[in-house]
């Protein structure tokens, strides 16, 4: 990128369109086009799918038109948006590492349980025999292959990710850097963006809380500080590894933990 820089303004505006560009097209279907509703789960869940890559694309043909960038050469255009195919290992393996830290206590969890279902084995007399590990092999396959062709697992491991960490880090921090805001301002800033996206499921909440405000308000608000917290995480690796790949692969690795386990009962209490 050249020196020249646009203006805080405009990179703030840009980045308030460009999220409620990623809700409002989300949504298009129903409530602009007026289309009928889709027949089943998986339609309507290929219908957003659809619309969020639209609404990917349109972003960073608004982020190429902005940014002060002379070539749009496309090797130039994918450096800007962190999509680089150097030091791929490094932007998987810290990620993944720095954020199992915070599901520590997660990961400590499911190994005790497997450590009990190993003592429960070895007291039944059972061994670990060669079928029962290619049954285990087997059962690992099929659970593969379930996940692969489960239309909700696309959406939390896949497209959710990709086109959340496209418009709300690839775009959006450039612009932010090049509108004068420093890292750390950028880094405080995004989340806003983000979370402001998350609201549209505001209706939602409140049919499922039975009409209550005050829960809905609970649940939102929960939401919301999640998301804070995570676009602030995701918009650091970003800023810190310059790779679109980094934030991609925690945003993946959140959505399959969920959140963390801060406390577990014992058995018996």
């Amino acid at each position: 990128m050249e020196e020249e820089a646009i203006s805080k303004s405009a990179a703030v505006t840009a980045c308030t369109a460009m999220a409620l560009l990623y809700v409002a097209i989300l949504h298009a279907p129903t409530l602009i086009l007026r289309l009928p509703p889709p027949p089943s789960f998986n339609s309507f869940m290929i219908r957003r799918f659809i619309c969020a890559a639209i609404s990917s694309v349109l972003s960073l043909l608004i982020c190429t038109l902005i940014l002060p960038i002379r070539s749009k050469e496309a090797s130039i255009l994918f450096d800007v948006y962190g999509i680089r195919v150097d030091h791929i290992w490094q932007a998987v393996v810290f990620p993944v590492s720095l954020t199992s830290l915070m599901y520590a206590g997660s990961l400590v969890l499911k190994a005790l349980l497997l450590v009990d279902k190993w003592r429960e084995r070895v007291s039944r007399g059972e061994e670990f025999s060669y079928e029962y590990i290619q049954g285990s092999l087997q059962g690992f396959i099929d659970l593969i292959i379930s996940v692969a062709s489960n239309v909700s697992a696309w959406r939390n491991f896949v497209v959710a990710p990709l086109t959340e960490e496209l418009v709300f880090r690839a775009c959006m921090i450039p612009l932010l850097l090049c509108g004068g805001f420093k890292p750390y301002t950028a880094i405080r800033l995004c989340p806003i963006f983000f979370s402001l996206a998350h609201l549209n499921h505001l209706m939602e909440f409140y049919s499922k809380q039975n009409f209550s405000l005050i829960k809905t308000f609970m649940v939102v608000g929960l939401q919301l500080g999640y998301t804070v917290i995570f676009g602030s995480y995701a918009s650091f690796l970003y800023i810190r590894t310059g790779h679109l790949l980094a934030p991609l692969v925690a945003h993946s690795f959140c959505n399959f933990m969920g959140l963390p386990a801060l406390f577990s009962r014992r058995n018996g209490e």
